[in-house]
């Protein structure tokens, strides 16, 4: 049976790099947020508010692809950060229409650790965005841990 496999973490947490360790271990499409917007919407992503803009129309466009492809047998892993109760709400539905299990791939790391990992990967410069510390706060904030309430199947990443 096809899986949706998610991801939930801190900017910089690992995400994007365990999205491709699974879309290996899966045999499945790996879809990424960041390449989608990079490539859509060069340039045009300067502001939270410009991301949340263009990462709605891009949410619009994959979400019936994503649950055709779940309904044909495929397994994906969505490099979307489900890192809000919201988000995650809209990711399992995903998995709920399309009939198929979904996990939720949760790295649990504190703000130290992706803080000083986004600045290694910002001076590395091949990250599609690279966040400054001021983001990194911002975006954090809003950041809400998955909770076993929310009925998720969840596997925890801890360093």
């Amino acid at each position: 049976m096809p899986t949706l496999h998610l991801l939930c973490g801190k900017i910089a947490s690992g995400k994007s790099t365990l999205a491709k360790h699974l879309g290996v271990q899966h045999s499945a499409v790996v879809l990424s947020e960041d390449q989608w917007l990079a490539r859509l919407y060069p340039g045009e992503i300067a502001s939270v508010p410009d991301y949340l803009r263009c990462a709605q129309r891009i949410r619009g466009v994959l979400e019936p692809l994503v649950i055709d492809m779940l309904a044909a047998g495929v397994n994906v892993v969505l490099d979307f950060p489900a890192n809000t109760l919201a988000n995650r709400t809209w990711l399992v539905g995903l998995a709920r229409t399309a009939g198929v299990p979904h996990r939720l791939h949760y790295l649990e790391l504190d703000d130290a650790t992706c803080r000083a990992r986004l600045h290694a990967r910002n001076a590395q410069g091949e990250h599609d965005f690279a966040a400054t510390d001021a983001e990194f706060d911002l975006i954090t904030r809003h950041f809400c841990a998955p909770g076993e309430e929310e009925g998720l199947v969840i596997e925890v990443y801890r360093p």
